[in-house]
């Protein structure tokens, strides 16, 4: 938060350090800003009632995380823009929220899994702003400015579990687990997941210009991946067995609590589970924020400075 703050307090000083600089007959073309709010995970783990979908029904409100990122844009014309932009924070789930009245949710409930992961993630998108067709004066002060956008970027991620051994609990990474039987022989469709991915990210938000070169605005953005793995869970269960194989003896002790969870908290269950459903191979994951924004349009023309410029410039 210090950090993000003394990002702030530079960008404000330099926009008008810039602005008092430079004045345009028209806006300005580039704009930078900082963006800070909730995140939320939509995948194989947690969801609510009936078949779990990358869906807004499934978000599970206490699992509410954050994320925080700098933008820049440039606009060829008022109504498109090209952004460039890094965000980083956190998604989270766990399968014991679910309320569980029988239904599709109850297996899930039963799976009772969790992870949580970091995100770091860069894009590029264009903005498109409808209404500046509408709009019948110059500069941008009081202008309320709706617009979507789509693009193109990709994030690192690495899901974590938290395994409760001997000495306590403690938050392990799952992909070197192989929990799925990644880079098994036996299942040799199932390679091992890289930790960075592709996504489509697509949303859309307003913004509202308080001052010629300051705006705040709200956005709410839903990345579309290309992985299945943000949450380690996509296709079926192993034979535990197996672990003793593939790794050391102190992992596969962790991934056989890792892999299903209801034995551990319950072990006179004796329900088979090799082979059957653990998650949901037709669906990859994603996740969304709802992102408060704050902008600044570098060296936007305000019309107070047309007033001290030196006559030789008109």
């Amino acid at each position: 938060m210090r950090t993000f703050v003394l990002i702030a307090a530079l960008l404000i000083s330099f926009s008008t350090a810039f602005s008092q600089s430079l004045s345009f007959g028209r806006n300005s073309q580039l704009e930078v800003g900082l963006a800070l709010g909730p995140s939320f995970f939509l995948g194989d783990l947690g969801g609510n009632r009936g078949i779990g979908k990358t869906f807004v029904k499934d978000v599970n409100f206490p699992y509410t995380k954050f994320m925080g990122g700098i933008y820049g844009t440039y606009y060829p014309a008022e109504w498109i823009g090209v952004r460039l932009a890094v965000n980083y924070g956190t998604i989270e789930a766990n399968d014991s929220i679910i309320n569980d009245k029988g239904g599709w949710e109850h297996d899930r409930k039963q799976r009772n899994l969790n992870f949580r992961s970091k995100i770091l993630e860069g894009y590029a998108a264009l903005e498109i702003y409808p209404t500046v067709f509408f709009e019948n004066s110059d500069g941008l002060k009081g202008k309320f400015r709706p617009y979507g956008l789509i693009g193109f970027g990709a994030f690192k991620f690495n899901p974590k579990s938290k395994y409760y051994g001997p000495n306590g609990a403690a938050w392990v990474e799952l992909q070197p687990l192989r929990l799925e039987g990644q880079g098994m022989a036996e299942y040799p469709d199932r390679k091992p997941y890289k930790l960075t991915a592709f996504e489509i990210p697509m949303g859309f938000g307003f913004k509202y210009y308080v001052k010629e070169n300051l705006y705040v605005g709200l956005e709410v953005l839903h990345r579309k991946t290309f992985t299945d793995y943000l949450d380690d869970v996509s296709k079926t269960y192993i034979d535990p067995a197996l672990f003793d194989t593939y790794l050391s003896s102190s992992q596969a002790t962790i991934a056989r609590q890792m892999m299903y969870r209801e034995r551990f908290y319950n072990p006179t269950i004796t329900r088979p589970t090799i082979n059957q459903q653990r998650g949901d191979p037709t669906e990859n994951d994603s996740y969304f924020s709802t992102l408060i924004k704050i902008g600044w349009r570098l060296g936007q023309w305000n019309p107070q400075l047309r007033q001290l410029r030196c006559p030789v410039y008109y």
